[in-house]
């Protein structure tokens, strides 16, 4: 009884929080910019790779015009010699998202990154896990020489539901929750049910993002990659294979993918091809993640006339005002 007395208690004063999410290129920091003018916040940005200095044109980064006065927090913030991972995520966006509240604000995440997003929404804790450098180094080698879904089928004699959700090119995903059965003895499927017992200190809306017409979406990633190209997007990449990147900065799309141009194995025109193929990829991949979250409010952003009316609609909708 006393367990559920605390639980109503933390339930009834938890301090509300919207986050913006939904594949590449869809306006999602459009929206969050707007919906922070007209509710009084800050952006907490939930992208694994808006993170690092200097990767501002591969990672879309808004440009100060775009930001439109509103801070933007967790990003740009990081060197792309270091890795980082959803648990430092997490510990940070919890700090931000706390400072933002004291301050009577309201904190607006915004990304595409769905573990990140994921995580914190559902206030998933990691400060449990042990790590292992050279079992990690281990099971890359093996990952490099065996492939993801060797792997996959090893996880899935352990941990089947983890190894359900994911796919072979998760190398980093995989190579955890190997890591955390290996240590613990316990699989990441039971860590994350059991880091899900202590509820979110946040009333979260989740809106995401679509389109009812995916051929608009794709023609919106082609025309970004148009863009970065003209805004220098080859320089960026020539200076960002100029220096050592971690694992977690090299994964990063917009750069590998010219990689084969820049060291004249293709054309510039077959690398882009290339690049805006696997954007279109990775934002199908995104869609799928987000589409397993049923608590996410979704706009069809080519049937709406004003993709802001629509979110202050559902915002007003679910009382969240």
């Amino acid at each position: 009884m006393l367990y559920v007395n605390c639980l109503v208690r933390i339930m009834s004063n938890r301090s509300k929080l919207i986050a913006v999410v939904g594949p590449t290129a869809s306006g999602k920091t459009s929206l969050s910019v707007d919906l922070a003018l007209k509710l009084n916040g800050e952006i907490i940005s939930a992208d694994s790779m808006q993170i690092y200095k200097g990767m501002d044109i591969a990672t879309a980064k808004p440009s100060k015009e775009e930001k439109k006065g509103i801070p933007h927090h967790l990003m740009d913030f990081l060197d792309p010699t270091e890795n980082f991972s959803v648990s430092h995520f997490v510990t940070m966006a919890h700090s931000v998202a706390d400072d933002i509240i004291s301050r009577g604000k309201l904190p607006i995440l915004c990304g595409g990154t769905g573990l990140y997003v994921r995580s914190f929404i559902e206030n998933i804790r990691f400060s449990d896990e042990k790590s292992d450098p050279e079992l990690r180094e281990e099971l890359l080698s093996r990952y490099k020489n065996e492939g993801g879904e060797i792997l996959i089928r090893e996880l899935s004699v352990f941990d089947p539901q983890t190894a359900s959700q994911l796919i072979p090119s998760a190398y980093k995903r995989i190579i955890r929750a190997i890591e955390i059965y290996r240590i613990t003895g316990i699989p990441m499927s039971e860590w994350v049910k059991k880091s899900k017992e202590v509820p979110s200190p946040y009333d979260s809306l989740v809106i995401g993002i679509t389109f009812s017409d995916r051929q608009k979406l794709y023609e919106r990633i082609n025309k970004r990659v148009d863009i970065m190209l003209e805004e220098g997007l080859v320089e960026e990449a020539k200076k960002f294979y100029s220096s050592d990147v971690s694992q977690t900065a090299a994964a990063a799309i917009g750069y590998k993918e010219l990689r084969p141009y820049l060291e004249g194995e293709k054309s510039l025109e077959e690398a882009v091809e290339d690049l805006k193929k696997e954007t279109r990829h990775y934002a199908k991949r995104q869609l799928t993640w987000f589409r397993r979250d049923e608590y996410i409010k979704w706009i069809e952003s080519d049937k709406c006339v004003n993709v802001l009316d629509e979110a202050l609609r559902i915002i007003r909708q679910e009382n969240f005002n």
